[in-house]
């Protein structure tokens, strides 16, 4: 790849676009200045020339092609007396597993490598490999030609040196990344009563860079929100896959990022890609059910005879910079879509056909509606709205079914509230199917939070199932007030859905240990990790499961060994012991 190549990667000029084989192939026959920056088992990043991003690029590219935007699942955190004294300790294996030689892989806000809780007592790193996205220079990894990649050797060295920012410039500097590894596996600290689950792991991080500024104006995000592309996150996979391969270690991939951005059943690039790498032994794959329960950004429909429409209210707040709103509708019926503002006024009929953009513009509001037939991977029909300085008010969505003899049931979504407005909802919101991409495949193991001081379920917790009804989240985790490292060797409390995946990601570090650092049964599989995690949970005596809140229950490692013994006596015909 040459210079002028590698520049598109991270240049506002050039858009990104995701793609299998075929469609590459016709990109580049299409567009000659285009160029591919990675090509992973049919799965290629393109980057075109940014004026070809036009505003009716979903229905030219596809929806699935351009990267989704995904923000961080936690709560903003709550800062804390750093001479705090006698803070609870992480539950620990009683038979010392510790997560020795295993990875956790985390694709985040980056790490503050010099806090202690990420050292060894004799001062040195505990983190194989940092790549940072965000830095330019000519050490960047070999596949990925972007970014500079720090090993552990130039970490260690940085902090040995008077200042260590000077060889190793990386920094988080939201704090989110370096949550998410602390309560994973940060270091013992005595003074404070602090453990990481499985406090000797080692850990590998992707730093990702921020969203381009096309994408957030295409998709109507505000510009000061955090926001990742999904092209950077699909890097990031393949980039820690492959360093656990050249150690020899397994991995356990940690996402604390997620989208709605998506159909709601796990068939993005990105998920697929992360199922994939979850089928390889020796692999892992934990991610976040979301934040966006009790937040309203959820409608579900079901058209039933007589009647001929829903009539679907939006109430949309004060100075919104505007969101994109998606709309999918169950096969094999076809749906259309009547919009009046909040004065009653008609602004557009949507029809159910193939490639086809509406734009609209009223004094300084637009309007552009997207609408599909089917998107490659799904069945659905679907409709992107995207609102750029809406009205505000109660604006009117009357959806019809075409035939009326078939299911007319259908779903809307809203951004994350993280890009979105407060005050903007749905007035008759439903609360379930939001867990957020790539949580709805079926492959990986969702996280969702609950509160361990009074065994309540986190209050904005993401709740299942998907629109195909496949049981969602798998397992519930610690995830309220939880105490992690900080910045600046601070310690805070954090909440959300994105610390329960970290702390389940600990868990299975503790589980690899067992079944691949000591022998004991080196074939284990994320397959394998989910079944000891779900069936070993504690359930609620008056709860179903799975379910929609709780998933298969909480975890419960004291319960772990027996489920092992079971499992592993079944398939071998022998007992190991835990």
């Amino acid at each position: 790849m040459t210079e002028a190549e590698r520049f598109k990667i991270v240049s506002e000029k050039y858009a990104d676009f995701i793609t299998n084989d075929d469609a590459r192939a016709a990109i580049l026959n299409a567009y000659p200045d285009a160029s591919v920056s990675l090509n992973f088992n049919n799965l290629s990043v393109i980057h075109i020339p940014v004026e070809n991003m036009t505003f009716d690029s979903i229905h030219r590219f596809g929806f699935s092609s351009i990267p989704a935007c995904f923000g961080l699942l936690t709560s903003n955190p709550d800062s804390y007396d750093y001479n705090l004294k006698n803070l609870p300790v992480s539950f620990k294996a009683d038979d010392g597993y510790t997560g020795k030689d295993v990875l956790i892989g985390f694709i985040d806000t980056g790490i503050d490598y010099r806090n202690k809780a990420f050292l060894k007592e004799d001062g040195t790193s505990r983190i194989l490999s940092i790549w940072d996205q965000s830095i330019e220079n000519q050490n960047n990894p070999t596949r990925f030609l972007y970014g500079t990649e720090y090993n552990n050797e130039t970490i260690n060295k940085a902090l040995k040196s008077v200042n260590p920012l000077e060889i190793v410039p990386s920094m988080d500097v939201i704090g989110h990344g370096t949550i998410l590894a602390g309560v994973s596996g940060g270091s013992k600290n005595a003074e404070y009563g602090f453990s990481g689950v499985a406090d000797n792991v080692t850990f590998a991080v992707v730093k990702l860079k921020p969203a381009k500024e096309y994408i957030k104006s295409f998709f109507s995000i505000p510009p000061d929100s955090i926001c990742f592309q999904e092209n950077d996150i699909i890097s990031g996979v393949i980039y820690l896959h492959e360093l656990a391969l050249s150690v020899n270690k397994p991995l356990v991939i940690c996402l604390g990022v997620g989208t709605s951005q998506s159909d709601h059943t796990g068939n993005r690039f990105l998920s697929r890609l992360l199922a994939t790498v979850s089928e390889i032994k020796g692999r892992a794959v934990v991610v976040s059910a979301g934040n966006e329960g009790n937040r309203g950004s959820h409608y579900y429909g079901n058209i039933k005879p007589p009647a001929s429409f829903d009539d679907v209210v939006l109430n949309i707040a004060e100075n919104t910079y505007g969101f994109t709103m998606q709309f999918w509708g169950t096969a094999p019926n076809w749906f259309w879509i009547d919009v009046y503002t909040p004065d009653g006024g008609f602004i557009t009929r949507i029809p159910p056909t193939t490639n086809n953009s509406i734009l609209y513009s009223l004094e300084n509001m637009t309007i552009i509606a997207d609408s599909q037939i089917k998107e490659p991977y799904s069945t659905e029909q679907f409709i992107v709205l995207r609102f750029n300085k809406p009205i505000p008010g109660q604006w009117h969505f009357y959806v019809y079914g075409i035939k009326g003899d078939l299911p007319m049931r259908f779903h809307f979504w809203l951004p994350i509230h993280n890009f979105l407005t407060y005050g903007t909802t749905f007035v008759e919101p439903n609360n379930n199917t939001t867990i957020v991409a790539p949580g709805n495949n079926v492959s990986l193991i969702c996280a969702t939070a609950y509160n361990p001081a009074n065994n309540t379920l986190y209050y904005y917790a993401s709740k299942g199932n998907t629109i195909t009804n496949m049981p969602k989240p798998d397992i519930t985790a610690p995830g309220v007030n939880v105490l992690s490292p900080y910045l600046n060797n601070q310690f805070i409390r954090v909440t959300g859905t994105s610390v329960s995946s970290s702390y389940i990601a600990g868990v299975l570090a503790l589980l690899l240990e067992w079944g691949i650092t000591n022998g004991n049964f080196p074939q284990m599989s994320n397959a394998l990790l989910k079944k000891i995690i779900t069936q070993s949970a504690t359930r609620r005596p008056n709860e179903s499961y799975p379910n929609p809140d709780w998933g298969y229950g909480v975890v419960d490692i004291n319960q772990m060994g027996s489920v092992i013994n079971s499992i592993i006596s079944v398939q071998e015909n022998s007992i190991f012991r835990l």
